[in-house]
């Protein structure tokens, strides 16, 4: 039905069994309160049994929907090109979604919380509700969806796929591989929300850029150059750096056209959490007395600010010290400790091995690094979710990076053994990439199918002990329920799966960026790895994962600022490689060549910082309209507060004239 979306709630299976058997009409059932108020609410609601559990499917109708959203108090976007609040009377004003929707997703899982998290117990009483012989008050003014979570009685609130368009993205988009980097983002941002789109949008790009150095170092393998092999380096090295600048300021400007395609905002900030959007009824005061409030707090409000912010930054000083010291202290010696084992070893099987068992055990430690993150973040008090998110990225990153790159510098630093560094480097983003392949798409999977098939077992032995059981279908709702969150390894109580699918493209970025003149062949590699990857993580999302929550973030955030960090990083470690190429010999003197190298050094970091300026974040169209925008927007709220203040001002006066 047009117009609907859907949500689950999932019930224990002997519950509904318990209640019928209980039969006491004066009490009231907590199951039968809640879908009543649901029904009350204008939500469509459906029961299903399913093989252990209950659940509780609601959909909504448009008005109900539209209803909520204005009093959300959402900003769309009109067809005269304003920004402006949310009302259902004026619907036929708003600009609808590609696919005639009124909502995106986000907006509409936020009406659907809204509205299931808001019945209240609007008596002055105590309602006493039953479960499993035992009572459950309903406190006045209390959220009844939100106590029943806290008796555990409602255990999950979770987001159904929509078949439909499921299968439509599974055909266009997971299973297309003759489109290569094409895919349907518009479609993408309608199902899953803003920020898996950025992703893939962001993947899809990165690895149509990848074609370019990945013909380059194709050639430079292929080609034998002969003796101007080392001033053919130089030359790809600056190529390289040139790309990648030029890349992430080309993203921007991608990243700035597909929110202004999707009218969204994002100069008025959003939240990572669709918890966290909460508008603040500040009109309900007049201007008068805002005023006069303002002038009376700005002093103190002033040092309440200064202390939360000082605050803030010696408690993320204080944890990032903390990491810093567990790497250099925990994980630099074990790093070392393989990368010594690594070079002593003389059979390139029993090398294979040890990489391979390496990536195996560091796995484990990085995730209890992360989950050590995870507390210190939040220990931190930061601003929002965006904040904490963020800290979250800085400091797993730090993990990461220190597992990652400590023994591949040990071989280029201190060896400066060049064909071991390329063997390691083979080794390395053949094993890894295998390796977080196989994890990332065949675990969930082997978990779906082992509790399905726990269930199917446990239903056959309930079936065989009782004569009058009759035989049960496998609902739909079930089999989603059965299928493993979309959620970091690290924990999500911050992050989502995203945050795994980014670290390992910032992992695969850096290695093949810093240690580019080793081994020119990487971004060959990287480039087929990102043309699987980009159609294994939609077939994960569609087909093996339930369909996550939407979050409200509209960049791809820290991430990119680490991209920029890597950027800075290869132009050191490159210019030391070359270095140790033209310097064979160990004497590292400074002879003309490498006097080359070091001035290439700063025109480098100078390119960096400078296509930086050169090239618009933003397309010139994309800016035009959101300053017009703001300029409507502006000339609107000062007309309104004119009006506000000089109804004001006539109320004051009318009242010292009857004085």
């Amino acid at each position: 039905m047009r117009g609907k979306k859907k949500l689950c709630l999932r019930f224990v299976w002997w519950f509904q069994r318990k209640s019928e058997k209980q039969g006491d009409e004066s009490s009231l059932d907590c199951v039968e309160v809640l879908v009543d108020e649901f029904k009350k609410g204008g939500l469509i609601v459906e029961r299903v049994i399913g093989l252990q559990n209950e659940f509780i499917k609601l959909s909504a109708p448009l008005e109900i929907l539209g209803k909520a959203a204005a009093e959300l108090q959402f900003t769309k976007r009109t067809h005269i090109g304003m920004d402006l609040p949310f009302e259902w009377d004026e619907v036929e004003a708003f600009v609808r979604q590609p696919d005639g929707s009124l909502f995106t997703w986000c907006e509409h899982f936020r009406c659907y919380n809204h509205i299931i998290y808001g019945i209240v117990n609007t008596g002055k009483s105590v309602i006493e509700l039953k479960y499993d012989h035992r009572e459950v008050d309903w406190l006045p003014r209390e959220p009844l969806l939100q106590k029943l979570e806290s008796e555990s009685i409602v255990k999950e609130v979770l987001p159904l796929h929509d078949e439909n368009k499921r299968k439509k993205l599974l055909r266009s988009w997971a299973l297309n591989w003759w489109d290569f980097t094409t895919q349907p983002l518009d479609e993408i941002y309608l199902y899953y929300g803003v920020k898996i789109a950025i992703y893939f949008a962001f993947l899809g790009k990165y690895t149509r850029w990848l074609l370019f150095p990945a013909t380059l170092g194709l050639t430079m393998q292929l080609v034998d150059f002969g003796s101007i092999q080392l001033l053919v380096l130089p030359i790809f090295f600056i190529c390289l750096i040139s790309w990648a600048v030029l890349f992430f300021q080309f993203w921007k400007r991608k990243n700035s056209a597909l929110l202004a395609r999707w009218h969204i905002n994002h100069s008025a900030g959003t939240e990572s959490d669709y918890k966290f959007f909460q508008v603040e009824q500040s009109s309900l005061t007049s201007p008068a007395e805002l005023m006069m409030k303002r002038g009376t707090d700005s002093m103190k409000e002033k040092a309440f600010f200064q202390r939360e912010e000082w605050f803030r930054w010696l408690m993320r000083f204080r944890n990032d010290a903390i990491i810093i010291l567990s790497i250099i202290c925990l994980q630099l010696p074990f790093e070392l400790a393989y990368a010594h084992l690594y070079e002593v070893i003389g059979s390139d099987f029993l090398k294979f091995c040890l990489t391979a068992v390496y990536l195996l055990a560091i796995q484990y430690f990085t995730r209890m690094g992360g989950k050590i993150s995870v507390k210190l973040v939040k220990c931190e008090n930061n601003e929002n979710v965006e904040y904490r998110a963020r800290s979250l990225v800085y400091k797993v990153f730090g993990l990461y990076f220190m597992q990652t790159y400590i023994g591949i510098f040990y071989h280029a630093l201190l060896h400066r053994n060049l064909m071991t560094l390329r063997q390691v480097l083979i080794q390395r983003l053949i094993i890894y990439e295998v390796l977080e392949n196989l994890m990332e798409n065949s675990i969930p999977y082997l978990t779906y199918s082992f509790k399905k098939f726990r269930a199917v077992r446990n239903k056959q032995k309930r079936e065989r002990g009782s004569s009058t059981g009759k035989a049960r279908c496998f609902p739909r709702v079930e089999k989603e329920y059965l299928k493993p969150t979309y959620a970091a390894s690290i924990g999500h109580e911050l992050e989502d799966g995203l945050f795994d699918d980014f670290l390992e493209l910032v992992l695969q970025f850096g290695m093949i960026m810093m240690f580019a003149c080793a081994f020119p062949l990487a971004f060959a590699f990287a480039t087929l790895n990102n043309l699987t990857e980009m159609r294994t993580d939609a077939l994960k999302l569609l087909a093996m994962m339930r369909r996550p929550t939407p979050r409200g973030d509209a960049t791809i955030g820290a991430w990119l600022n680490i991209f920029q960090f890597l950027i800075v990083m290869s132009i050191c470690t490159n210019s030391i490689l070359l270095v140790c190429l033209y310097d064979q010999d160990g004497e590292w003197k400074i002879s003309p060549g490498l006097a080359a190298i070091l001035i290439m050094e700063h025109i480098l970091l100078f390119i960096k910082f400078g296509f930086s300026r050169i090239v618009p974040e933003e397309p010139a169209w994309v800016r035009a309209a959101r300053l017009k925008n703001a300029t409507q927007a502006a000339e609107m709220c000062s007309k309104q507060l004119l009006r506000s203040i000089s109804g004001d001002e006539k109320i004051l006066s009318a009242m010292k004239k009857h004085a």
